[in-house]
């Protein structure tokens, strides 16, 4: 089987995360610059088998879109463009960067590690992973 890898974008960064092989753990994988993703991907894609992408879609509670939606949008269809062959789901990110600070405080992460946004990144993009892989029938 091949990995699935969720993205959490963002303007500045984007928090990446990606299953083993088998498709039942996610794990963070790396936060990269926004203009620095397909690279990444392109990279990341020729030395492991990607059979999915999970892009996070920020929505607010009563489904609205966010200010990043239309980012989130603009960068799926280069995503898509970029990977004709690669499926990509949209999978509801609310509550994800919540969630990931509530998880590196459980952790028992330092104050000064849990300021550093890329941290967070990875986790939410770990997050919405896990989310979708549990949706799954």
């Amino acid at each position: 089987m091949a990995r699935i890898l969720a993205i959490d974008y963002g303007t500045k960064r984007v928090g990446l995360a990606v299953t083993d092989p088998l498709q039942l753990i996610a794990t963070a994988l790396d936060t990269v610059h926004s203009t620095q993703v397909i690279p990444f991907l392109k990279d990341y894609c020729q030395r492991e088998a990607v059979e999915a992408f999970v892009v996070g879609m920020p929505t607010n509670l009563d489904g609205s879109d966010t200010s990043n939606t239309p980012h989130v949008r603009g960068f799926l269809r280069i995503l898509k463009k970029t990977f004709p062959e690669i499926p990509v789901h949209e999978h509801d990110e609310r509550f994800t960067s919540v969630m990931a600070m509530q998880s590196l405080i459980a952790m028992g992460t330092t104050k000064k590690d849990r300021r550093d946004k890329g941290v967070i990144d990875r986790v939410s993009a770990t997050i919405i992973l896990q989310s979708f892989l549990a949706s799954r029938p």
